[in-house]
């Protein structure tokens, strides 16, 4: 059993190493690690400016497929579990915006072809506001809200 732990301990200090040579040498960067970030997109201060930085487009067109799950009041709104699923084909992205926010674009999630679209997420409202869900495909981008009611506000109030 100790012998056990050991070996565990051995490895994993034998892995550090290495990143840590990796690291030192210039090899492993950060900045070369982490995938881009469209931080205009995400310090815009309104939907239709943080739209128009992701997307190039700042509204898109209502779709009855798409679902947002979240609850009609939120007790607390530092914590709001989001659920946006999707039955339309070849889906991309899916985008989750909260319209009362100061910077309303919460997250966006680039998918895979053979993805099932559906994510789920928790987020941070200021106040009582529209959770709108964008859903981008090859040709077009599509659209749903759902007002969710906040009782204490998460960010700041």
């Amino acid at each position: 059993m100790i012998d056990a732990k050991r070996r565990i301990l051995l490895k994993g200090s034998l892995a550090a190493g290495a990143v840590g040579v990796a690291v030192g040498a210039g090899l492993l960067a950060p900045r070369t690690v982490l995938a881009a970030w469209p931080q205009a997109a995400f310090d815009a201060k309104d939907v239709g400016s943080a739209l128009k930085a992701l997307l190039g487009i700042d509204a898109g067109e209502a779709s009855g497929d798409i679902t947002i799950k979240a609850p009609d009041i939120a007790e607390n709104g530092a914590v709001v579990p989001v659920t946006v699923e999707s039955t339309l084909p070849g889906v991309k992205t899916i985008i989750i915006v909260a319209e009362g926010n100061q910077t309303p674009l919460i997250a966006s999630f680039n998918l895979g072809a053979a993805a099932i679209p559906s994510v789920s997420t928790r987020i941070k409202m200021g106040k009582t506001a529209n959770v709108q869900a964008l859903v981008q495909t090859a040709d077009k981008t599509f659209t749903a809200s759902k007002e969710v009611k906040v009782t204490i506000g998460g960010c700041g109030g």
